[in-house]
């Protein structure tokens, strides 16, 4: 797919948080929630309207009133091109600022290409640890947005952030790597049965309704990653008893 070019004609309006443009599409097709480069700047569109109704995309040869968000658009000037930015073109210090303003989940890395690039980020053994690590953080934020974007619940929410701070226990341990226990109280808060229950329903899990079935699954995954956490957990630790009357019923959840 061609990428995207803005041409602008004038500024209209803004202020430090953007601003009205009327711009000409030079190339590709501009698409709400997309990031342009404006030198070594970032904006991100966030409306566009054609002959007085808002359209959610533009291609080349056409001209729009868009909507624009960033500050160096009051700075924008006739005739320069924005470029709109490819979903691996994002640097890291780009992405935890842009994070930093609690973006529309429409903007662009979306959230699914969000979470690729930062478990790319983080699991990039040639980084070094604290980049890594940064690269968890952004991880984390994306497993948010993902639940947020696609209306998951907490528990599917709780597996990609258990899957995320796993990784972050075995790669760097406790301290930069995260709170064992920490992670294991959260992810236990979000079981809503008790083992016993549980493993008197994995018993019988052939002849349950599909989404039972499909929320123990849930469950075997949640305690599987969480299981990072268990050997940084003292002896007799409540949580560490848990997790561990969590992992043998976990053995037998479809």
């Amino acid at each position: 797919m061609p990428i995207a070019e803005l041409q602008v004609y004038r500024v209209e309006e803004a202020d430090v948080t953007g601003g009205l443009c009327l711009v000409r599409c030079v190339g590709g097709t501009a698409r709400s929630g997309q990031v342009y480069a404006a030198g070594q700047s970032r904006v991100w569109l966030r409306g566009i309207e054609r002959h007085g109704r808002a359209v959610d995309a533009f291609g080349a040869g056409h001209t729009a009133r868009v909507r624009l968000a960033g500050p160096v658009v009051a700075l924008l000037s006739r005739g320069q091109v924005l470029t709109s930015v490819p979903p691996d073109g994002h640097g890291l210090a780009e992405l935890e600022a842009w994070l930093a303003t609690g973006p529309p989940l429409a903007d662009e890395p979306l959230p699914r290409t969000l979470r690729s690039l930062a478990i790319g980020g983080m699991q990039d053994e040639r980084l070094p640890e604290g980049v890594r690590l940064r690269w968890g953080r952004v991880a984390l934020a994306a497993a948010y947005r993902c639940a947020a974007a696609e209306g998951a619940s907490g528990l599917v929410r709780g597996i990609e952030l258990a899957f995320v701070r796993a990784y972050l226990l075995r790669e760097f341990g406790p301290g930069p790597g995260g709170d064992p226990a920490a992670v294991c109280r959260e992810a236990l808060a979000l079981i809503d049965l008790t083992p016993a229950e549980a493993a008197a329903r994995a018993r019988v899990w052939r002849e349950l309704p599909r989404e039972r079935i499909v929320h123990l699954r849930r469950i075997r995954h949640l305690v599987r990653w969480t299981g990072a956490a268990r050997p940084y957990l003292a002896p007799g630790d409540p949580l560490a008893l848990a997790l561990d009357a969590w992992s043998r019923v976990g053995r037998e959840l479809p």
